[in-house]
């Protein structure tokens, strides 16, 4: 029988390459510290909003999210049109740039920076501009301004920054806004930002220029990356825009009364952030003593630059010692900030492998 060509995805899918999560712990013994989740199990108000809820999973969720977005504007005190909500901060992203650009259209970002960037864009047919990080782990804002030409309508920062932890201050923010074309959407991931000390205040930067907007999670900080969801802010435009992609029920019923029960609950979330950058800042000076050399981190995570011969090295000893870290080819490894006990282990395996340090 003649063989019959059959169906196949685009090239540009085939292309793609994999998302790369974070390993699971396989036992009781294994501290996963891959994918920066948050090591607090949620508050008891978002466990019992989350039991309530899941007794009406049959029922299809508010495709609008409204009472979702209610909360975050009344928080935020922007307007009802103003936020978009998605399956997590990615979720949104993705929602963005099908939102922003046809084929061939530029989204600008630095590198190396969260790894679905790329991906995102490529899923879009837009082009993906990789503008290299500065020596000191930092986005290159003149870099990055000098990469937009008349084909770029989006222009990513992450702060901070996923995996390095860097974090752009607020007058650096600024500084580029003021430096892009205004009909270029500048898009600030504050992912991890209840971590950050001194980062942007980016709801005054939002109600300066009407070509930023905001993207942020329930995935790290308030402890819902199972439930997967986000949000942005922008312009009324910006936003509707965002609604309009929106997979259609993509934010889940319990995702939604959990997220709002979070947001119910702040002053116990910033307590928990609190905690970690605490612990952060304790891990960084250890480690720094032990002659490890690492760049000042404002997330939940510290970053170690390596040669791949001593990144491997240095992930093989954290197997052995049962604890799973972020390894990135050509760059280094990403450790995720947990509980004291948690961060003890990581300094001994650090100890022990501190000729790797150079």
């Amino acid at each position: 029988m003649k063989s019959q060509p059959s169906p196949q995805p685009r090239p540009a899918v085939e292309s793609l390459p994999a998302y790369v999560a974070g390993r699971r712990a396989v036992s009781a013994l294994t501290e996963p510290l891959a994918s920066n989740e948050s090591h607090f199990l949620p508050v008891p108000a978002v466990l019992s909003a989350i039991a309530r809820a899941a007794v009406r999973v049959n029922r299809y969720p508010d495709m609008g999210c409204l009472t979702l977005r209610e909360a975050i504007a009344a928080q935020l005190e922007v307007e009802l049109d103003q936020v978009a909500v998605g399956p997590g901060s990615v979720g949104v992203l993705s929602q963005l740039i099908t939102a922003m650009c046809d084929p061939g259209d530029e989204v600008v970002f630095a590198w190396r920076s969260f790894e679905a960037y790329p991906i995102l864009c490529q899923v879009a047919g837009a082009t993906a501009v990789k503008v290299p990080l500065a020596d000191d782990e930092r986005h290159d804002l003149d870099a990055m301004a000098a990469a937009v030409t008349d084909r770029t309508k989006v222009i990513l920062l992450c702060s901070p920054n996923n995996p390095t932890g860097t974090g752009m201050t607020h007058d650096e923010v600024r500084y580029l806004l003021g430096k892009v074309p205004s009909s270029v959407l500048v898009v600030l991931d504050e992912a991890y930002r209840e971590y950050a000390t001194d980062g942007p205040d980016s709801l005054a930067l939002l109600a300066e220029f009407n070509n930023l907007c905001l993207l942020r999670t329930f995935s790290k900080a308030y402890g819902l990356a199972s439930l997967r969801v986000g949000y942005a802010v922008a312009t009324a435009g910006i936003a509707e825009g965002l609604r309009r992609t929106q997979i259609p029920f993509s934010v889940s019923g319990v995702a939604e009364a959990a997220a709002v029960a979070a947001l119910g609950a702040q002053d116990d979330v910033l307590a928990r952030a609190a905690e970690v950058v605490a612990e952060r800042e304790r891990v960084l000076a250890a480690a720094r003593e032990l002659g490890w050399n690492l760049p000042d981190s404002a997330a939940n995570f510290i970053w170690i630059r390596l040669e791949d011969e001593v990144r491997e090295a240095l992930m093989e000893a954290f197997d052995e010692a049962e604890i799973l870290v972020r390894g990135y080819a050509g760059d280094g490894v990403r450790i995720t900030i947990a509980s004291r006990e948690a961060n003890d282990r990581v300094l001994a395996v650090l100890a022990e492998q501190v000729s790797l340090a150079g």
